[in-house]
């Protein structure tokens, strides 16, 4: 075994940069549905995430296992500054859909960053297609959907189950639920994601002759990985934080608990078969199953269409990053060094673009504007209207109870028993109107 090098070491520091920012940008997968709804205040809420990912970080090495040894063929000649390179292609992708308030993919940008800087360090066979394909690809195209038939289904039956209850009398076990259900994900989200950085850490390690191969992560890189990510999840992302909660549909309290409900049962078990999937597309899913879930709930699908864009191209967008970046630090010592330098001149200007319009705890619940109703949404509509006594906008007309406000000019009907015996007929009403 050798020691650890200066160029590991700088290995090991930038995978625990991109787990810092995989826990601000991750935040909204835990505790956006909670805070929206206004089950917990922000800061509480990021601070219990936090605690929980650093639990979560202890609980498993399956994933570590399959980042390290599964994905990237650790005997192909893979070399730390390759490792590098991967890592600054996933972090400036990181920060990037954060500045757009993008919930993308933290563990896609790593995939393709170690891809790309693989492909052109080492070629072809130093990545395992077939690992990828089995335990990221597919794993990426069915998770959301497996995620959000499972909180449309149980949104369904939480309404169903209270039809004849109050909202006053479900809200105190609503947000209880809320909150045991956000503990989940968090739990999970540790579970999961701190172990790609693990895996991360121990293939350099590897890859140094640090440790011997396959072997599982040291104990002082599962609790790094841990404090990282948790560092990273207290101080909220907030920007993607207002666009799960707010951006995607109107959630209330019973389609939190069921959307979070059913992201937490779908990325534990992906954990404990060491399915390395996104914890950002299942939780997304899972929101937008419950915004179809609820009768008279629409998911926003001009946000979702950027969103399910962002998915796909964060693969190839952090693999070509992670490409140049390679080719650059393949070069020798100054390669090395002049994309860190260059890596922190991205990372500072996004910071100091997000400082134009800043998103935190103050303002994360002001929702964005109301969008047109487009073809899809008015079908949702028409097939299930709004429930009674709620209002829901369509074609940027306002509407009430699910009907829409009489046009200007157009005297308002009666309403009421005698609604039908007082109001004229459609043609009789037009025939007033012209006159």
């Amino acid at each position: 075994m050798e020691h650890i090098t200066l160029l590991i070491g700088i290995v090991i520091v930038t995978a625990l940069v991109f787990d810092f920012t995989n826990g601000f940008h991750d935040t909204a997968n835990a505790m956006a549905t909670t805070i929206s709804t206004g089950a917990l205040r922000p800061k509480t809420a990021v601070a219990m995430s936090a605690v929980l990912n650093l639990v979560g970080a202890f609980l498993s090495v399956e994933v570590a296992k399959t980042i390290s040894g599964g994905i990237i063929d650790e005997g192909a000649g893979i070399r730390p500054e390759v490792i590098f390179a991967g890592l600054v292609g996933a972090i400036v992708w990181n920060l990037l859909t954060w500045l757009a308030g993008l919930p993308s993919s933290s563990s896609h940008a790593l995939f393709g960053g170690l891809i790309g800087a693989t492909l052109v360090s080492v070629g072809t066979h130093g990545v395992h297609g077939e690992a990828v394909v089995m335990k990221v690809l597919i794993p990426a195209v069915a998770a959301p959907f497996v995620a959000g038939l499972a909180a449309m289904a149980a949104t369904r039956l939480t309404y169903r189950l209270t039809r004849d209850r109050a909202e006053a009398d479900t809200a105190k076990g609503y947000r209880a639920g809320q909150i045991a259900s956000a503990a989940l994900v968090s739990l999970a989200h540790g579970t999961n994601d701190a172990q790609k950085t693990m895996g991360v850490i121990t293939l350099a390690l590897i890859t140094g002759g640090v440790v011997a191969p396959h072997a599982d992560p040291p104990l002082w890189v599962i609790a790094s990985a841990g404090l990282a990510i948790a560092l990273g999840t207290y101080l909220g992302g907030w920007r993607i934080i207002r666009t799960m909660g707010k951006g995607i549909t109107d959630i209330q309290p019973p389609q939190g608990f069921a959307a979070q409900t059913g992201a937490a049962a779908t990325i534990l078990a992906s954990s404990h078969l060491g399915f390395a999937l996104s914890t950002t597309q299942v939780c997304s899913g899972a929101v937008m199953g419950s915004g179809l879930g609820r009768k008279g709930g629409v998911v926003r699908w001009s946000t979702a269409g950027r969103m399910v864009a962002a998915w796909g191209l964060t693969l190839p967008a952090a693999g070509l990053v992670a490409a140049g970046a390679a080719f650059l630090a393949g070069q020798g010592d100054w390669g090395v060094a002049a994309v860190a330098v260059l890596a922190l001149a991205v990372c500072g200007a996004i910071w100091f673009a997000s400082r134009r319009k800043p998103i935190d705890h103050t303002n994360v619940n002001e929702g964005p504007a109301a969008e047109p109703a487009g073809v899809v949404t008015t079908a949702l509509r028409a097939v299930s209207p709004p429930p009674a006594g709620q209002s829901a906008p369509a074609d940027g007309a306002p509407e009430t109870a699910g009907v829409p406000v009489p046009d200007a000019g157009v005297p308002a009907q009666p309403t009421g028993p005698d609604a039908a015996a007082s109001t004229p007929a459609p043609r009789r009403k037009a025939a007033t109107v012209t006159r």
